[in-house]
């Protein structure tokens, strides 16, 4: 006969469940979290004193209340002890930041586009020099409990072997484990591709909350992907799982796609084929360069007009074969995407109308990203997170609390 878990492995658990309540959701009382755990109150009492103890929350009176009388305790993150690292390595832009338990910013930094950005271990130094800095600013008492990198390409689980990142012009780079030396904090540095970070944060901070299946894309030179199923992100066997840009829509009179193939959904509505259509100098590209297109067509600019109507034509067959075959109940637009479906979200729509099954579609909901510029960053942030959520106590120990 099998035996359960040990009173030790519950407490371990409540006390990751109760904090990760508290990390995603943001302040509640103790008879929230309660209900939200299935506990008794005493029981709750016991793993908030704990975490409190520990330096992971507190317990104080709610910023704001619309009843008489004394107010109850809320339980929040303690945001300013406990941070970890986030990067996004992009193909216009590197990002660093300093996030803190709760996901609140405490520090970011920009930093402009390398020159060789196809030396990864150039982009490690560089990104591994603004976060030294952002940790020699935190204040004594600071603990950094895990980092984070998110990188445009196909990322190997579990070991984060970058194995294809053609804009980057990587193949198969073992950046965390480049970063991790640069750092030299002790901690590993786990790996993920962009647009599946992406999709986990606008699944848990953003458009995509509360909502258990859904598809991310997410737009920057080419199209990105990430699938939530059941609440779970979709890695695939390998981890390469989500990489939706290169579904083939036009395989015999399509675009070549930078993979090799011909008529991928990147090749033909990624950022390239709009400006292209849009009839933009090739050298213009990056954010800026889509969001001028799209306010051109809003001024009344036929090319740029045609340009996402075109676009977006192909988008929604692309949406169409994605609700077909995972039936979503949200689809969010993310990075330039979120422009793109802004300027053309008739197109799309018809186009799922016609080529969608009815019962697939019939509850669907087309969003667009909530997070901004952020979301692969705040992704990032949540994969470091992801072991104190698990064992609160002992990641902060191994941290050095």
């Amino acid at each position: 006969m099998k035996a359960g878990p040990s009173q030790e492995e519950i407490r371990r658990h409540n006390l990751g469940t109760l904090l990760r309540h508290v990390h995603i959701g943001g302040s509640m009382s103790r008879a929230v979290l309660a209900e939200r755990m299935g506990l008794n109150r005493s029981t709750i009492l016991g793993l908030v004193s704990e975490l409190g103890s520990a330096g992971l929350v507190r317990e104080e009176l709610p910023r704001e209340t619309g009843r008489a009388g004394r107010p109850s305790l809320v339980v929040r993150p303690e945001s300013d002890r406990v941070y970890v690292l986030a990067f996004d390595v992009g193909v216009d832009r590197l990002a660093a930041a300093r996030i803190g338990l709760g996901g609140v910013f405490l520090d970011h930094r920009e930093i402009p586009v390398l020159p060789g950005r196809g030396d990864a271990g150039k982009v490690a130094e560089v990104l591994a020099g603004a976060a030294l800095e952002m940790v020699g600013t935190a204040r004594h008492g600071t603990y950094c409990v895990g980092v984070a990198a998110a990188v445009r390409g196909m990322v190997r689980r579990p070991d984060g072997l970058v194995r294809a990142a053609p804009y980057l012009g990587w193949e198969d780079e073992e950046f965390g484990e480049d970063l991790m030396r640069r750092l030299g904090l002790g901690l590993p540095v786990s790996v993920g591709n962009e647009a599946s970070l992406g999709a986990l944060a606008e699944h848990l901070r953003g458009a995509g909350t509360g909502c258990q299946d859904l598809v991310y894309l997410h737009g920057d030179i080419g199209i990105g992907g990430g699938v939530i199923t059941g609440g779970q992100l979709l890695g695939g066997d390998s981890g390469y799982g989500g990489e939706i840009g290169h579904m083939v829509v036009n395989p015999r009179n399509g675009r070549t796609c930078g993979c090799g193939a011909r008529g991928c959904l990147e090749a033909e509505a990624g950022e390239r084929a709009l400006l292209e259509t849009a009839r933009r100098d090739p050298s213009a590209t990056g954010r800026e360069a889509v969001r001028a297109v799209v306010e051109a067509a809003d001024r009344g600019d036929i090319t740029a007009r045609a340009a996402l109507h075109d676009v977006g034509d192909w988008l929604g067959i692309g949406v169409a074969n994605l609700v077909n075959v995972l039936n979503p109940r949200t689809v969010i637009f993310g990075g330039t995407l979120r422009e793109v479906f802004l300027g053309s979200a008739a197109q799309i729509r018809s186009r799922i109308n016609r080529l969608a099954l009815k019962a697939s579609r019939e509850n669907l909901r087309l969003r667009v990203g909530e997070l901004g510029d952020d979301a692969v960053l705040i992704g990032a942030a949540e994969l470091a997170f992801s072991e104190i959520l698990v064992g609160p106590l002992e990641t902060l120990a191994r941290a050095g609390a």
